[in-house]
Parts: C-alpha cells; structure tokens; sequence
C-alpha cells in the first residue's frame, strides 16, 4: 500500500467504488490529493483548528450506564450541571454533554434508542412554489399552505409535505433550486403572504419578476411595521446568529448574492468593515430580521391550522442535503464546511451522467469536534414547525459523494451513528417522524442502521421491483413496513408523464438515451406491467394499489391530483429543463374540490388509512 492510499484510508475516502449501473470506478490521484486537502491534510488553511483539536464525540445510550477508562472525570450536562467521577459514567438523560478525561473533550450524544413508528397513514405532497389563487402569480405563500392543509384534512390526509423552504438569497442569483439554499436554518422569505398583488407570469414562475415584486411588497409591509414587542423579544432570542444571517443579507443587497465575488474585508463575518457596515444599515439589518420573523410566524400559524383541521402530523417539512458555497450559511461558519468540493453522486437511475449538486459539504472532522451542533441547529429548526421530518439523500449520513472543482469524484465516509444519535435526540423531543430519502447507490448496512433508530425509508412504485430475478413489480406486501410509500418524487416523471415517457422525452434532447427506441419499447413494456401488478391504468388504481401497501406512510403527489403531466425538477440539469418553475395546473381551490382527491381520501379510508 502506498502512503496516499494509507493516508486516504486514515481519512475515510473511497475511492474505488461501483456506480449506480453496477460498473466500477476509481478517482485518480489528483481527485484524491484535492479531497484530503480540502479535509485540512496538508492545507494550512483548512486544517482543525487548535481550539478543537482535542475534542470528539460519541453517540452513547440515554439512560444507562457507560464504560470509560481509567482516571477522573468531569461531566458538563446539557442544563448546566456538573458531575464528577471515575470509572463507568452514570446514566445521562437524553441530550448533548460534555466530559472532560485525560485532556481531551468528549462531546457526549445520550440518544434514546430507537424512534417510535407511526400508525398506518397517508397524506399529500406538493411543491409549495406551485401553489397559486385566482392568477397565476407570484409563489405559493405559507398561508395558502396552511389553507391546503384545511382543505386536505376532511379527506383523512394526515400529513401535507413540502419542498424546501430554507432562506435563498435576497437578491436575483439565478439559482432558484430549494435545495440549493443559502441557508438551512432560516426561512424562505418569497413565501410571505404579504397581502400584496404579484404580477402574472403563466404557468411558469419568473424568478427575477417575482423576486423584485415580492421584496417591493414586504418593504412596504417593514414601512408600515409599527414595531411590536413579540418581533424585538424574538429578535432578542435569536442573539448573535440572527444578526449575523440578516448582515449577510444586507451586504448581498450592496455586493451581490455569493460572498465569494465581494470585496475581502467583508468575507469575514468577524471583520471590523462588517460589524461597521451592520451599524451604518441597521435598518436594513432589522428589516431581514423582521422578514424572517414573518416567515416564522407564517410557518408556525400553517402548523397549526394544520394540526386544528385534524391533521395528527400536520406538516412535513424536507432538509436539504447540502448548502451553497457561497450563501450565508457558509459565510458565517466557514470552517464547518469543506471547500473546493461540491456534493453530488455518480451516475445512477436518476442522473445517468452523475451529478455534480453545487453544494458544500459539512466536514466530518469538524462535526465531531464541534459536538454536531450545526447539524443539531438545522433540525431542530426545522422540527419546530413539523411533524415528519423528510432527510434529503440521507445516503450523506453514512458516506458523501465529494467532486473536486474539474475533477471525478469520490465518497467520504461519514459518522453515521454519531449523525443518528443526533437525529434521535431532535427528533424525540419535537415528537415527530423521520423519513430517509434512502434512494440511489445505497451502502451496504444503512438501510439497517436507518431501520435499527427508527428512520423511515423511502419506496418508490416505479422502481419498486425484483431487480436481481424476475423484475416484476412488487405486490403490497412487499413493500417495507418501515418507509413512505408514493409513485414517484419531485426528481422523477408525474404518473401521467412516465406513461407517456416525458422523461424520456427530455433525457432524449440532452442525448442521454443511446438507443432511444429499445427505451420506450422498454417503457412501455414497463407501463404494462405496472398495470397489470395494480389492476388497472389510471390514478384511482395506482393510489388504491399504495393504500395496500405495507408501509406504514403513502405519499399522494398533488401534481398528480391536479393532472399534471411535466415533472418538477429533472436531476443533473441546471438551464436545460425548467426547474422548480412549474406551477400546478389547477388553482388551490381547484386541487381541494378535486374529484381525484375526494376519490383517493375515500380508497385511504377504506385501506385503513384514516384512523
């Protein structure tokens, strides 16, 4: 073994690997030097700093006893106490401590064991962007979520699940992806209900149009803000993070959206350029912080008009998998997150060419020493306003798919039980669910480890399938207890597009299909086979064939509700495919009086799925 490949195995890279075809591949050398440099090996930069060098963490049991080495202790826990000991340590309570032994810091992740599984239910899911009244204008807003979810409780749906709605980026970047944010633990402000007409822009949403009309309403809003004690308490509470989020908004507005273009005394969030820039614009620091305020109440007030309609899980929320490398997030906590990499995945059913995400990923070493506080932060955010809580591509916990700026790419293997620990101990206490998006080129050993702490899996009919044998269709029965069962996703063709073979169509133009008639024999082979698995052809028997399964969840897609036929995001296009810009075929009064959901509320009930 060479010392590099001794170095990268220290390091938890894999670098030979089989793709999502099932064909091996291996990173050269300079994708391998690139990866360990932006993980602080041999980069001055990017290396631990002192202050953390000696400190971990570990993911212990809640509530028993724990073995430890020789020599005294010191216990920190969560609410400030102190204990002090040898030998095995006490129970601790659910939550984050901190031991000190031997010189060394041990952040202590007291979990409890397993989430508890929810009872046999279904809801609906939908691209909140999407959402329109009367006009087709402006994005779909937090109170019409929480009409929606009005409308949708009196057919039995429990739960209504959403896209993204981390915060983007104040002003026009032409990066619209929700998953692509600038920051994860604040809010989308585009989705404010403002009161405010938008301007029309048809069945496709124009970003730059809509951006400037919805920053135009709320400065008319903050101008008639009269000030309101609850807005300073909460703006108290949100202490020096708040302020430093709503700087970074202020500045964008002076030198654009991405911090890496702006001049380099105003990089650093600690600079004195920022702190005097904060006090020469305070209003325009406040008036960020206020925005975000709204957001939250908006969030907050859709929860709950949810949960008083009767749904029991009200909201389902989804967390990016990743940030921008140069949104706000990263601005204000540069260290926790590798550069000169981008997160994505190498070529699978969903992206045949791989995927190259343009986001950065948190590093490992700086997770452990740091406790997981960031990765804690942006799910209790998020768990605040929901009950299920949706993981994008949590194939991430247990190793991420690194791509060097030029170059292939490589996995880096992550904490996984660590990161688990940590989702069990948000997830108990805001009493909510978790789903796993555990779909691509799955590591052997997570779906257990998901199953093991109580994390729903997702399955999707259309690759639901006996692979290795027959390839027929899974019956319901098949399907695993533990996961969210649906059609398709946000990534993947509508019902009706994938029997007429959109994607296809699409993937065609980008010559991505090398033999284009063997595909759509092959669909439509496909198409027939589902038909014959789920006794018939259209919306009612595919949803009457979900209700059946054995998945404690079933996912009903608005688009198909509403008769859409485009999908909403095609993997591994930027420009080539009108992304996150499709807006719902049918009005939000349209989508509540539809006969397909009257009809599907009536197939769940009968399967058992309405309590």
């Amino acid at each position: 073994m060479s010392d590099l490949d001794a170095l990268c195995q220290r390091a938890g890279l894999i670098w030979a690997y089989r793709d999502g075809a099932g064909r091996p591949q291996e990173a050269p050398e300079e994708s391998r030097r690139a990866v360990l440099a932006a993980l602080g090996y041999g980069n001055r930069d990017a290396a631990l700093p002192e202050a953390l060098s000696r400190a971990t963490s570990l993911a212990i049991a809640a509530g028993q006893p724990k073995d430890w080495g020789p020599g005294p202790w010191v216990i920190a826990t969560e609410d400030g106490g102190e204990i002090r000991g040898e030998g095995a340590l006490p129970p601790l309570p659910v939550g984050y401590h901190r031991i000190r032994h031997n010189g060394w810091t041990v952040h202590l992740l007291a979990a409890p064991p397993r989430l508890p599984a929810p009872p046999r239910r279904w809801g609906v899911t939908v691209p909140l962007f999407a959402l329109w009244q009367d006009a087709q204008a402006g994005m779909g807003t937090y109170a019409q979520l929480g009409a929606l979810a009005e409308g949708l409780a009196p057919h039995g749906a429990a739960f209504l699940g959403i896209n993204p709605i981390h915060a983007g980026f104040p002003v026009d970047t032409g990066s619209f992806s929700p998953y692509a944010p600038s920051h994860r633990r604040r809010l989308n402000t585009l989705h404010i209900d403002t009161g405010a007409a938008m301007p029309e822009t048809g069945a496709l949403i124009d970003y730059p149009r809509t951006i400037r009309a919805q920053r135009a309403a709320l400065e008319e809003a903050f101008a008639a803000f009269p000030g309101h004690a609850d807005f300073e308490g909460w703006r108290g509470e949100g202490g020096a993070l708040l302020e430093q989020f709503a700087t970074h908004q202020a500045l964008s507005e002076v030198h654009g959206g991405y911090w890496g273009s702006w001049p380099l005394a105003y990089q650093d969030p600690t600079s004195p350029q920022v702190q005097t820039f904060a006090g020469e614009r305070r209003q325009r620091v406040r008036f960020h912080a206020w925005a975000q305020w709204m957001a939250e109440r908006q969030l907050r007030e859709a929860q709950s008009r949810a949960r008083a309609a009767g749904m029991p899980f009200g909201l389902y929320l989804d967390i990016a998998v990743g940030t921008h490398p140069h949104g706000a997030e990263t601005w204000g906590e540069r260290g926790l997150f590798a550069q000169g990499v981008s997160l994505g995945a190498p070529p699978d059913l969903l992206g045949p060419s791989g995927q190259r995400w343009g986001l950065a990923p948190m590093r490992p070493d700086v997770l452990r020493a740091t406790g997981y506080a960031g990765f804690a932060q942006t799910l209790r955010q998020q768990l605040t306003f929901c009950g299920v809580l949706r993981i994008d591509h949590i194939l991430g916990l247990e190793r991420s798919f690194w791509l060097p700026d030029g170059l292939p790419g490589l996995y880096v293997t992550m904490p996984r039980d660590e990161l688990l620990a940590v989702l069990r101990i948000e997830a108990s206490r805001a009493g909510a669910h978790v789903i796993g998006e555990d779909l691509g080129t799955i590591p052997d050993g997570l779906r257990d480890a998901l199953a093991g702490s109580g994390v729903m899996g997702c399955r999707v009919a259309m690759f639901e399938r006996h692979w290795e044998t027959s390839g027929a269709f899974l019956t319901p029965d098949e399907y695993a207890p533990a996961a969210l069962a649906s059609f398709g996703t946000h990534d993947l063709p509508t019902w009706a597009g994938w029997r007429q073979a959109r994607d296809i169509d699409w993937r065609a133009q980008l010559g991505e299909v090398p033999d284009e008639p063997a595909a759509r024999t092959a669909r439509t082979a496909e198409v027939a086979a589902f038909d014959a698995t789920i006794g018939g052809h259209d919306l009612t028997a595919m949803h009457g064939f979900l209700a059946q399964t054995a998945s404690a969840l079933v996912a009903v897609q608005g688009e198909d509700l509403a008769g859409a036929v485009e999908q909403c995001n095609l993997p591994g296009t930027i420009y080539e495919h009108p992304n996150w810009c499709r807006r719902l075929p049918l009005p939000l009064a349209g989508l509540i009086s539809a006969p397909s959901l009257g009809q599907t509320g009536a197939i769940m009930a009968s399967a058992g799925r309405n309590g």
